[in-house]
C-alpha cells in the first residue's frame, strides 16, 4: 500500500468528458488516482512521441508510486538524458531506485557514482563505496533470517503486524465493501484487523476486524500500544463527524489518534497537538518503556519527502514537541515505519542504500546517538519495498511487510525466524597520560569496523575506564583522543571465543607536558641546539632535539610553529644576522624533511642578537655562561 507510504490524500473531483487526454491524465496524477493517470497517459502518448518535461515527469512518477519500475525507468532515463547534472537529487535517487527496482544494480551504481563525482562530494562517494562492500559482505555469509510469507495474506494490501499481547493486529484492504474504492490502486480502504497467532510457526488466524469504533470509512493503519494495552496510537486520514477534512489545495493528510480502551471498548480518543490540515503524521510507534513516541511526517522543515521523528512521553502521558532524528536517519527520500527495540532502532528507507524500493536498516543508540544505519540484508530486504519490520523481546522472531514479485498481492505480511547472535567479545582498557601515567577522564573512545563506520562511541570516566561488546569474528580499530592531547589508534581482532575480555589501553600525550611559557608565549620545550663555529649545518645533536619537535608535531597535528634562532653579542651584528637567518631555516628543511607539512611553519628567521635575554651587549664583559643564555633556537607554538 505504497500510498500509505508517502501519507496524503487528495480528493477526487469529477472531470469533464470534453477534456483533453493530458489534461484529463494530469488531473488524475494530482489527484492521485494514479492507475486511471497511467491509463490516459498511455492514450495521450500514442499520438503525442515528444512529451514535454513536466509530463514526462508525470509519467515517471505515475509508474513510480504504483510500483511499476520497468515502466517508470526509461522515462526517468530520458530525464537524466535530458537535464544531466541539472537533475535533482530527488530525481536522481528516483532514477537509481527504478534501476534497482529492475535488478540493474550495476548501472544504479555506475550513474550514482558518476553523478557524486560531478558534484564534487568525495566524502558522499566514500559513504557510497562503503555502503556498496557492506552489502557485498552480506551476501557472502549465511543469512540469519529464514522467512515465511502467511497464509493470511490476500489479493490486496495485508501489512503492518503489530504485538497486541498474545495476539496480532495488523492492516488490510482486504474487506468486502468494494463500493468505495480508494482511488490511488483500486483497492478498498484499509482497515485494522485482530488475529490469534500460532506460536509454533508463527501464523496468524481467527482474523475479524479490530474495534469496530475505531475503524472509520477510510485509511485505518499502523498502530502502537502501551505495555498495559489500555492505551494505543493508530493513524488514520484526517476527519471531521466522520467526513474528510482537507487543507487548501485539497489534499487530506494523515493524523496519529491516542485512544484509551478498556474492556475492548474505546472510552476516550484525542488527536495529538502536531497533527495538522498542511501535513500528515503517521505510523506511531512506542519504545517498550513507554517513554518514547516515535512517529513519521512530512512537516516542514524535514530532510526528505518523509523523516523520522520522536517525542519523549512524560509519567502523565503527555508528550513533548516533536524531535527530527536528523541526517544520519533521515534522507532525501522516504523514511518509513519505525520500530524501536533493546536500544535498536529498526525501520525502512528508500534515501540510504539498498537493494531497491523500500528497505529495513537497523541503528544502534548508544545513550546519545544513532549509529549509523546498516542495512538488514536478504531476505528481508529485496528489490521491492520491504517494510513494517518488528521483532520480539528475545530477538529470535518477527514480522515484517513487503511487496515483492513472490508474494501473493500487494503487500504481503511475512513471518521470520533469527538466528541468536553466536558471539560476542568483550573489549576493555584504560587510558592515561603517557609521562604521568595518570588516569585521563573525558577521553572519547570510537571503534570502527572495517569498512571505517563508526560503530561506537564512549566518553571515559575519572577512572578512564571503558568498555564495548563486539561481534567475534572481525576486525575494527579502536581509537582514543582529547582536546591538546595525541590521538593513538590500536587495531583489534575479535577471535571465535565467546565472552572473551580483550584488553586495549592507551597512553596519550598532554601537550602541556611538551610546551613551556617565556614571556608570554608557548614554546616546544627543548635542550639547547648547538651548531659547529661558523656553520648550519645539523649537526646529531641538533637532529636529536629537533626530533623532539617533529614528535610534538606529529602527535598534535593541529600545532603551527614560528622559528627564530638567536646568536650572542660576540661578533659582528650583520655576520650574527645572517648566521642566524642561515641556522633558522636549515632547522626548518630538517623538520620539513621529516614529514611535517611546511604550512605548519609559519616563518623561520634569524634575528641574530638583536633580542638578547641579559645584558651581554656589545662591548660587555660576560661569562660564558651567560653568552650562552642567549645562543638559542626558539620554536614557538602559534596555534594548537
Amino acid at each position: 500500500m505504497r500510498k500509505l507510504f508517502t501519507l496524503g490524500m487528495f480528493v477526487v473531483m469529477s472531470i469533464t468528458f470534453g477534456q483533453q487526454k493530458l489534461k484529463m491524465a494530469d488531473k488524475m496524477f494530482k489527484d492521485m488516482s494514479y492507475v486511471e493517470a497511467a491509463k490516459l497517459y498511455e492514450e495521450y502518448l500514442e499520438k503525442n512521441s515528444s512529451p514535454s518535461i513536466e509530463t514526462m515527469t508525470n509519467i515517471a512518477d505515475t509508474y513510480y508510486y504504483m510500483n511499476d519500475m520497468r515502466k517508470a525507468l526509461p522515462w526517468y532515463q530520458k530525464l537524466y538524458e535530458v537535464q544531466g547534472q541539472n537533475l535533482t537529487d530527488l530525481y536522481m535517487l528516483r532514477y537509481t531506485q527504478a534501476l534497482r527496482g529492475v535488478r540493474d544494480y550495476e548501472a544504479a551504481n555506475t550513474i550514482t557514482k558518476e553523478f557524486l563525482k560531478k558534484k564534487g562530494v568525495s566524502d558522499q562517494i566514500k559513504k557510497f563505496t562503503n555502503n556498496q562492500k557492506y552489502l557485498d559482505s552480506l551476501s557472502k555469509k549465511e543469512s540469519k533470517y529464514e522467512i515465511r510469507n502467511l497464509e493470511i495474506n490476500s489479493p490486496n494490501s495485508d501489512f503492518g503486524a503489530t504485538y497486541f499481547g498474545t495476539k496480532m493486529i495488523y492492516a488490510s484492504s482486504n474487506n468486502t465493501d468494494e463500493t468505495k474504492l480508494y482511488s490511488y490502486n483500486q483497492q478498498p480502504f484499509l482497515a485494522m484487523y485482530e488475529a490469534e497467532k500460532n506460536l509454533t510457526n508463527g501464523s496468524l488466524f481467527n482474523q475479524k476486524l479490530f474495534l469496530e469504533d475505531v475503524n472509520s470509512n477510510y485509511h485505518d493503519a499502523t498502530i502502537t500500544f502501551a505495555a498495559d494495552l489500555k492505551t494505543f496510537y493508530y493513524t488514520t486520514n484526517t476527519l471531521k463527524r466522520n467526513k474528510l477534512k482537507n487543507d487548501a489545495s485539497g489534499t487530506n493528510n494523515f493524523q496519529i489518534i491516542k485512544a484509551w480502551l478498556e474492556n475492548d471498548k474505546v472510552t476516550k480518543t484525542e488527536s495529538l497537538f502536531f497533527n495538522s490540515l498542511d501535513y500528515s503524521v503517521g505510523h506511531p510507534c512506542l519504545s517498550s518503556d513507554g517513554k518514547w513516541l516515535f512517529f513519521v511526517s512530512d512537516m516542514p522543515g524535514g530532510f526528505g519527502e518523509t523523516d523520522i521523528y520522536v517525542c519523549e512521553v512524560f509519567s502523565d502521558g503527555k508528550l513533548n514537541s516533536p524531535v527530527n532524528l536528523g541526517p544520519k536517519i533521515n534522507t532525501i527520500g522516504r523514511e518509513m515505519f519505525p520500530f524501536y527495540n533493546n536500544g535498536v532502532l529498526y525501520f525502512s528507507s528508500e534515501g540510504h542504500y539498498g537493494f531497491g524500493g523500500l528497505d529495513v536498516f537497523e541503528s544502534k543508540h548508544n545513550g546519545k546517538d544513532f549509529s549509523y544505519p546498516k542495512n538488514l540484508g536478504e531476505p528481508i530486504n529485496s528489490n521491492k519495498d520491504d517494510f513494517s519490520y518488528i521483532i520480539d523481546a528475545d530477538l529470535k522472531t518477527g514480522y515484517f511487510s513487503s511487496n515483492r514479485d513472490s508474494g501473493k498481492g500487494d503487500d504481503d505480511i511475512y513471518y521470520f525466524t533469527k538466528k541468536p547472535q553466536e558471539c560476542n567479545q568483550i573489549v576493555q582498557g584504560n587510558v592515561r597520560n603517557s609521562k604521568s601515567n595518570s588516569t585521563i577522564e573525558g577521553a572519547t573512545v570510537k571503534v570502527f569496523d572495517e569498512f571505517g563506520d563508526l560503530v561506537n562511541e564512549f566518553t571515559t570516566p575519572a577512572d578512564g575506564k571503558f568498555e564495548f561488546v563486539l561481534p567475534c569474528n572481525g576486525t575494527y580499530k579502536v581509537e582514543a583522543s582529547k582536546p591538546n592531547h595525541s590521538t593513538e589508534k590500536k587495531e583489534v581482532a575479535t577471535l571465535d571465543k565467546n565472552g572473551e575480555v580483550i584488553n586495549v589501553d592507551f597512553k596519550l600525550n598532554n601537550l602541556e607536558d611538551f610546551v613551556v611559557k617565556d614571556n608570554g608565549n608557548e614554546k616546544i620545550d627543548i635542550n639547547p641546539i648547538f651548531f659547529n663555529y661558523d656553520k648550519w649545518d645539523i649537526t646529531p645533536q641538533a637532529a636529536a632535539e629537533l626530533d623532539k619537535v617533529v614528535f610534538v608535531m606529529n602527535n598534535f597535528p593541529k600545532v603551527k610553529i614560528r622559528i627564530e634562532s638567536h646568536t650572542d653579542s660576540r661578533g659582528k651584528d650583520l655576520y650574527n644576522l645572517t648566521l642566524s637567518d642561515k641556522r633558522a631555516k636549515s632547522t626548518q628543511t630538517y623538520i620539513i624533511s621529516k614529514g611535517i607539512s611546511s604550512d605548519r611553519i609559519e616563518s623561520a628567521i634569524g634575528f641574530g642578537e638583536t633580542r638578547l635575554k641579559n645584558k651581554c651587549s656589545n662591548g660587555v664583559k660576560c661569562t660564558e655562561e651567560e653568552h650562552f643564555v642567549n645562543r638559542r633556537s626558539d620554536f614557538i607554538i602559534v596555534e594548537k
